[in-house]
């Protein structure tokens, strides 16, 4: 899903401060946020937040579910903006359509990833399908970098085969782990992949050591090295690791995400769903969308596009280096 706050504050993104954290894993709390109307779906968000706002390229995470949709109402999400960054969709549990303003129209699967390239301007919707019973699943964002911010838009859809290291079962969905890669493209180098451990597995994992990484538990007893992770908790590690051990200590099966990439150091704007380098260009964005110039239109969605936020009373500043 988009960020569908009705009053979005700005997001605060930026880099790492020359350093390293003052923990060897760091974690990372979620606070809940409430997307749409009265029927709500509500979010577990990660990043960005003011202790850290970015793990390499990756500037947005929502974990969602598990949720009976016959109580949430599922997802609804009405056509919607997005420039200078990209999308990708992963689901535990449940479908979700997709189309957008390219013409595409796809289902969102568990295991399966679709990334799609904002760039310059691109709409889209998301709606669970009738017979999902149980939505539950991650969205991410990544932050272009300045030279392809203005990209030409683009949807991408992947089907990743598991690899079956040592106890674990790795799906990689964007980069390269356990001797896979994604043939998924992007503009930075980054690394997304799911894991599940069996009760009691432990798997230790080479990843690139100029990649600081995140690691999201969705369910399980999870240790990232000797530090606890509880559900829905990121742990954060600093780049100059060549080695990860992800340990499974409950009863049954544990999952996680593993996400990566090397510090990124651009400053950017970040608001409602929109990445730029300053307050004008995301004013100009969303003018844009509500003009009806830039973004196309998505065919097929039964009701009208949302409406954009009114922009905050102060400008939008740019953030840099959160540390």
């Amino acid at each position: 899903m988009s960020n569908t706050e009705a009053h979005p504050a700005e997001l605060r993104c930026g880099a790492l401060e020359n350093g390293v954290p003052a923990a060897d894993v760091e974690i990372l709390t979620a606070r809940d946020v409430p997307l749409g109307g009265p029927r709500a779906m509500t979010v577990r968000r990660t990043l960005p937040q003011r202790a850290r706002t970015l793990i390499g390229a990756w500037c947005f995470a929502d974990h969602y579910g598990p949720d009976e949709v016959s109580g949430s109402g599922g997802m609804n999400v009405a056509p919607h903006p997005h420039t200078g960054l990209q999308t990708v969709s992963w689901l535990f549990s449940g479908l979700i359509e997709h189309r957008d303003s390219l013409g595409s129209h796809a289902l969102v699967r568990p295991g399966e990833v679709n990334l799609m390239t904002g760039g310059r301007g691109i709409s889209h919707s998301e709606v669970s399908t009738p017979d999902t019973t149980v939505l539950h699943g991650v969205q991410l964002w990544v932050a272009l970098p300045e030279e392809h911010r203005d990209t030409a838009p683009d949807f991408r859809h992947h089907v990743p085969v598991p690899v079956e290291p040592d106890g674990a079962e790795v799906r990689v969905f964007l980069g390269s782990l356990a001797g896979d890669t994604s043939p998924v493209g992007t503009f930075t180098p980054l690394l997304g992949a799911e894991v599940t451990l069996a009760a009691g597995a432990a798997v230790t994992l080479d990843v690139d050591p100029g990649f600081e990484h995140g690691v999201l538990v969705d369910s399980g007893d999870v240790r990232v090295d000797d530090t606890a992770v509880r559900p829905a908790e990121l742990a954060y590690t600093a780049p100059g690791r060549r080695t990860l051990t992800l340990r499974n200590e409950a009863p049954g099966a544990a999952r996680l995400l593993l996400l990566g990439g090397p510090p990124f150091t651009e400053e950017i704007v970040m608001w409602w769903n929109f990445v730029g380098r300053s307050h004008e260009d995301v004013a100009r964005a969303r003018e844009d969308w509500t003009t009806g110039t830039r973004f196309g239109e998505v065919h097929g969605y039964d009701g009208a596009p949302l409406p954009a936020p009114e922009l905050p009373n102060l400008p939008l500043k740019p953030r840099g280096r959160a540390r």
